[in-house]
């Protein structure tokens, strides 16, 4: 799909990778974001982009945001704590919020729609995980809750003609990411520069990618495949240890500090020791990322204290 001279909405379009999305589209395309800013915030949004607060829950919110005119729909907005302390909550409102939009798009024909999911509707898989391994196991009700998203979306591209593009993201970091282990480390660092505590064993290791490539690629995405229901992994061939990261951030400030570990094999209930997605049908597409895990960590790591 060309963007260009269309009208766009981005959910979720203030937080932390729907800003980004929503400035690159701002380029080409007239942008509506709407945000009900639990997560993102306001002065994210670009200047060029109008703004709508509501939360998505709430099928009003929509009705004043998407019509007859709209050419696309990104949805990018949810709740995103894989270890979120309200698990069934967090899972009822996603899917609630995905298919509000869907049923919006389909009662005013609005047949184009950019869903972001996750590496972890995958669970525990071999590795590198492509597109088509199964059967998925996801062991967070995120990652169910994603996979039952990624459902419905593919009914409304099958049955009700709503073309999609759904984008299981590897772990995407950059400037504007909190809740996330690089800023948390920032954070620590920046509260105790001796001393580090790193949840599990510090082994756990996973694919990184900047969120400029992330934008980039889903843009690269949305131009050049064009099935009812396309889905396609994005992240880097390469993979960074928490270790690795807890002395990539402690270089990038100066630091030297005694690494603590909780212990266990992985940092939370939930959470996916080692994750790498084969990211081959992507780059048959012609793209590939231009950092690499520990290149995208490093410069994340650099933007978040400066930002931070």
């Amino acid at each position: 799909m060309d963007v260009t001279g269309s009208r766009v909405v981005v959910t979720g379009g203030a937080g932390f990778v729907g800003s980004h999305l929503a400035e690159r589209l701002a380029e080409e395309a007239a942008v509506a974001v709407v945000d009900d800013l639990s997560a993102g915030r306001r002065e994210w949004v670009p200047d060029d982009a109008s703004f709508h607060e509501g939360d998505l829950t709430d099928p009003a919110v929509l009705d004043r945001v998407i019509d007859a005119d709209v050419d696309l729909v990104c949805h990018l907005a949810a709740a995103k704590a894989v270890d979120a302390a309200a698990p069934r909550r967090q899972f009822e409102t996603n899917l609630e919020a995905t298919y509000n939009v869907l049923e919006r798009m389909d009662a005013v024909g609005v047949d184009r729609l950019l869903y972001t999911s996750s590496s972890t509707v995958y669970g525990e898989a071999p590795r590198p995980t492509p597109e088509d391994y199964g059967p998925l196991e996801p062991i967070s009700a995120y990652g169910a809750g994603k996979l039952a998203e990624e459902g419905l979306v593919s009914t409304y591209a099958h049955s009700h003609g709503i073309q999609s593009w759904a984008l299981r993201f590897a772990n995407i970091v950059g400037p504007r990411l909190r809740g996330a282990v690089v800023p948390d480390f920032v954070e620590k660092l920046r509260e105790d520069p001796d001393r580090l505590v790193i949840l599990g064993d510090g082994r756990q290791e996973k694919s990184y990618m900047h969120v400029t490539d992330c934008v980039d690629a889903m843009c690269h995405v949305l131009a050049s495949a064009d099935e009812r229901f396309n889905v396609y992994n994005l992240g880097t061939e390469t993979t960074t240890s928490v270790d690795d990261i807890a002395g990539i951030v402690a270089d990038v400030m100066g630091l030297d500090p005694t690494f603590e570990h909780t212990g266990g094999d992985r940092g939370w209930t939930g959470d996916v020791p080692r994750m790498r997605l084969d990211v081959e049908k992507l780059a048959s597409l012609g793209w590939s990322p231009t950092l690499e895990s520990d290149e995208a960590i490093e410069r994340s790591a650099r933007e978040l204290l400066a930002e931070l």
